[in-house]
């Protein structure tokens, strides 16, 4: 069995997020989180011949993947870049402002956490990567082996919302000074032995090496970039849907929302007679959030967490 095709993943709120993209037989959709191509098969299965879909994805594996897809399928397209990135790809192709609806399905897919060489888990033991593109950027391994305990501690608290950053940090450091940290399980262990506190239920490593992986990718700067950008190659009544897995994500996809659904009348003179245009709201707020139901939460643990957030451009 190839590596591709052996690591399995499971579409959180699969027909859920495509109902709500509204498809249209002839429209052109982004999916800037292709991972296995869950949402994106189902999406081409709604697309009329005329119809288009781009993929974006940094992860080689799931470039494959999606290339292997484009090869049966003429209407579809991927590429391997940040979803961060999507307003230059989109503009490439004459797409800005016509794109009928975009999909962002966060976090890292089951074949990535799964996968000991990827070096995402602390249960499966391997080289101490994190990147989604092995190709670009630092390691976890490398970062970890220059930032100072400050840096660390921060990394720890404001992405992994770990209470016990600090005295984390500090083993870090400590155990740091007498050999490099190379492998998760050898980061894991010292993480554990840090935490005075254990979670029923939760590996005391969990929320450290969550920081530690957005921190890695850049995930919150990457989206709150391709949310900005989304909303500009999002033609008037295309929708923007949005599944995070955790609160940090979730804060970034509801303000963003809310702040475009509701615009910046507010800092106007109030006896202005008419609102300008600039200041109108440019999204209209779809539904409630979503949350993946009792039997695919059983069916698939890793949903419990998500959310799905939906959204329409009105200007």
């Amino acid at each position: 069995m190839s590596q591709i095709s052996s690591l399995r993943h499971i579409t959180v709120l699969l027909d859920e997020a495509v109902a709500a993209l509204n498809v249209r037989a002839d429209g052109r959709y982004l999916d800037g989180t292709f991972g296995r191509g869950g949402h994106s098969r189902l999406l081409l299965q709604q697309l009329g011949p005329n119809g288009q879909l781009l993929g974006f994805d940094k992860d080689p594996l799931a470039i494959a993947t999606g290339q292997a897809l484009a090869a049966e399928d003429g209407r579809f397209v991927v590429v391997q870049r940040s979803f961060a990135e999507l307003g230059d790809e989109v503009a490439q192709r004459g797409w800005t402002g016509g794109v009928s609806g975009i999909l962002l399905d966060l976090g890292v897919s089951s074949p990535q956490l799964d996968d000991p060489i990827r070096g995402f888990s602390f249960l499966n033991d391997g080289p101490l990567d994190m990147r989604m593109d092995p190709s670009r950027g630092v390691s976890a391994a490398e970062w970890i082996a220059s930032a100072d305990e400050d840096e660390i501690a921060r990394v720890f608290k404001d992405y992994g919302e770990e209470r016990f950053a600090k005295r984390m940090a500090r083993a870090v450091v400590q155990r740091r000074a007498e050999a490099p940290f190379e492998r998760t399980a050898d980061l894991a262990k010292v993480l554990t032995d840090a935490n005075p506190a254990w979670e029923k239920g939760k590996n005391p490593a969990t929320r450290a090496f969550q920081g530690l992986r957005i921190h890695i990718n850049n995930e919150l700067g990457d989206l709150e970039c391709g949310l900005d950008a989304a909303l500009e190659a999002l033609e008037v009544g295309g929708r923007l849907v949005v599944i995070s897995f955790h609160s940090l994500e979730d804060r970034i996809v509801k303000q963003f929302m809310r702040r475009h659904a509701k615009g910046e009348a507010d800092k106007l003179p109030r006896d202005l007679p008419i609102i300008p245009k600039a200041f109108e709201p440019r999204l209209k707020l779809i539904g409630k959030p979503q949350y993946a139901s009792e039997a695919e939460v059983k069916a698939n643990p890793r949903s419990r967490s998500a959310v799905m957030r939906v959204a329409e451009k009105v200007r």
